[in-house]
């Protein structure tokens, strides 16, 4: 068993059940899951449409609480942060990417990318620097001074994975990040997280329906109806950014 196994999980969920209210009648949208994810490695949540992947991501991300079961992040049991602790966290040591990018249409590609640092206090030259940096380690250096309106959806998504880790962020989550791209795009974008899992020692969790994302993976874990249907793990394909 190789020494990766025995490194302190980033987050987990154990037993974890999530139940909604709504109308008068209970929904169960995660029912009963347990995962640990550690640096290094990028897990799938695989599962269509309903199956309580995304519930489950945010789950991870403190964005709810679990109705049963206990979700630990970064060593602690959710319930020990308070709410402003837990938003430091998230803005500190987390980076989210979603299917529809969410930049800021008033804001520049590097200014979308600086707008994390600035919030975590950095000088503007120090900001500046490091989000001109990813961009170019992400193929889009030249783009920086654009709106998003002049980008194309795989260079919007390139931003935002910019974004996702300009905070030097040890946990990405990823919900649908390939949603609302061509194939080529979809590829590049699932390889550049790989590289991050791999060649920068981050922990990586992607939630999505697509099958392609599947080869890139270390663990799948494929959800139907908020439950844990397999899991599996397998060797990934080499990336690097």
């Amino acid at each position: 068993m190789s020494d990766e196994h025995f490194r302190d999980p980033l987050v987990s969920a154990d037993r974890v059940v999530k139940v909604y209210n709504g109308g008068g009648q209970k929904s169960a949208a995660v029912r009963g899951v347990s995962l640990e994810a550690r640096r290094g490695e990028l897990i799938l949540l695989l599962g269509p449409s309903g199956s309580g992947k995304t519930t489950l991501l945010t789950l991870m991300a403190g964005l709810c609480r679990p109705t049963e079961g206990r979700v630990s992040l970064f060593g602690r049991n959710l319930e020990e942060y308070g709410r402003a602790e837990l938003q430091r966290v998230r803005a500190r040591r987390m980076g989210f990417v979603f299917q529809t990018f969410l930049l800021l249409d008033s804001l520049t590609a590097q200014e979308n990318v600086e707008i994390v640092l600035r919030f975590n206090g950095c000088l503007k030259a120090e900001r500046c620097e490091r989000a001109l940096g990813l961009l170019r380690d992400l193929g889009i250096g030249s783009l920086a001074g654009k709106f998003p309106a002049a980008l194309s959806q795989g260079q919007k998504q390139r931003v935002a994975v910019a974004r996702a880790i300009a905070n030097d962020a040890e946990l990405i989550l990823a919900d649908e990040p390939t949603g609302s791209l061509e194939t080529s795009q979809g590829i590049a974008i699932i390889r550049l997280l790989h590289a991050l899992a791999k060649d920068r020692d981050k922990c990586v969790i992607v939630a999505s329906h697509d099958l392609r994302l599947a080869d890139y993976a270390d663990r799948i874990l494929r959800l139907e109806d908020g439950r844990v249907e397999s899991g599996d793990v397998r060797p990934t394909r080499p990336g690097r950014l």
